[in-house]
């Protein structure tokens, strides 16, 4: 069995907490060899890395999400750090910015989006983003805060081709989620036409946006199998060479033996 890196999972969320330890389990027997369970504040970071703990295959993110910037303050850059000390911790996100819900102030998700960038560049981790309706003030914090020295991925990736290409141009990776197997995908799938294989992820962002044909109901990291078919049929290549290849990529990524 070919076996897989879905590099953006939240294993932790409540929706896991009837049967957490059967789902990580089920993911070894469904072929995921790895995967990344990102941070979206303190409390879930501190639960990423807990779960990294205790699964030899889970690594961690730590950070605070769009959401939640307006919660942060001046000593958080400082908790994250500290958490990053951990060595199962290898990305800081997920951060960003978030123009579709507003939950937090515009102002203040830039500011803090910036300032995660910067810590990541202190602690040499790569980061991910999230970036939704927010193309044009993403790339310009990129092209302001030198992300190219610090790497990282747009994760779920919904921006156009055009907006990727100039992305992998700054040395940032795409990540490709269930959404992708939507009838209604097609920007998602002229993006995958055009980013080469080795600039691609793939991920569930588990328990959210679940692939076709299990849309509607809870994600599971096991599904990712179905973003890496889609790819496969989109590219027109082998379902064991888009695998193959992910898994590489989101090891080089995150500094993953």
């Amino acid at each position: 069995m070919q076996m897989l890196f879905d590099t953006h999972a939240h294993l932790d969320d409540g929706r896991f907490d009837k049967d957490r330890e059967e789902v990580i389990k089920r993911c070894k027997q469904d072929g995921v060899e790895l995967i990344l369970n990102a941070g979206s504040n303190i409390e879930t970071s501190v639960k990423a890395i807990a779960l990294a703990k205790e699964y030899e295959f889970i690594y961690a993110s730590v950070g605070v999400h769009p959401h939640d910037a307006a919660d942060m303050d001046d000593e958080t850059a400082g908790v994250l750090a500290a958490l990053a000390e951990n060595k199962k911790v290898k990305a800081i996100g997920e951060i960003g910015l978030d123009y579709h819900y507003d939950f937090s102030p515009r102002d203040v998700q830039k500011r803090r989006f910036v300032e995660q960038i910067d810590l990541a560049r202190q602690l040499k981790l790569p980061v991910i983003v999230h970036d939704r309706e927010a193309h044009g003030d993403v790339m310009d914090i990129f092209k302001k805060s030198r992300i190219k020295e610090v790497g990282g991925v747009l994760h779920s990736f919904s921006g156009s081709a055009e907006m990727a290409l100039e992305c992998i141009k700054l040395g940032l990776y795409i990540s490709i989620s269930g959404p992708v197997t939507f009838n209604n995908a097609r920007k998602t799938v002229e993006v995958v036409k055009h980013v080469p294989l080795d600039m691609l992820l793939i991920e569930t962002d588990s328990p959210y946006l679940t692939p076709v044909p299990y849309r509607g109901k809870r994600n599971y990291p096991g599904y990712v199998r179905l973003v890496a078919k889609k790819i496969a049929e989109i590219k027109e290549i082998s379902f064991e060479e888009v695998a193959r290849q992910t898994r590489l990529n989101g090891k080089r990524l995150f500094g993953i033996e």
